[in-house]
């Protein structure tokens, strides 16, 4: 008796693949997926809530920011007397820093005549003190003032 042949694929013929079941996600990855979401959500609007209280918390954030800014402002405003103001003057390191007293106080010391815009400008005699003011942006100028 014969043995029957055996059925071989021919050489260079693709293998059949494997049926495979439908697609469907698996559990976990719609769960992380989930939590992914849940963690990207908060972290927004976290952010989202820290500007907007920034923003608009009049006891803090941008408020106190422009609160700062206005005080830094109005004490710079201080030293800088306009004609008529009366000042007191202190002299650290050399240098004469006049600061605006009221009239009627006894640190007032001077009162302020003029001011002569240039710069090496000198105070006429009728004047007891002048300071001369060199700024950053080239605005120069000289303060006279008058002993009180």
């Amino acid at each position: 008796m014969s043995t029957p042949p055996s059925y071989q694929q021919p050489y260079g013929q693709p293998q059949q693949p494997a049926p495979v079941g439908p697609n469907r996600p698996r559990q976990g990855n719609v769960l992380q997926l989930l939590l992914t979401m849940v963690i990207f959500l908060a972290i927004v609007g976290g952010v989202g809530y820290w500007v907007y209280d920034y923003n608009t918390n009049p006891n803090g954030g941008q408020a106190k920011k422009e609160a700062a800014a206005v005080a830094q402002h109005e004490e710079d405003k201080t030293h800088e007397p306009k004609v008529g103001d009366c000042v007191k003057v202190q002299d650290p390191q050399g240098k004469p820093v006049p600061t605006i007293v009221d009239c009627g106080s006894a640190e007032a010391q001077y009162k302020t005549g003029e001011i002569l815009p240039g710069e090496g400008m000198k105070c006429g005699p009728k004047f007891d003190y002048g300071i001369q003011h060199t700024a950053s942006r080239g605005f120069d100028y000289t303060m006279c003032f008058t002993k009180l």
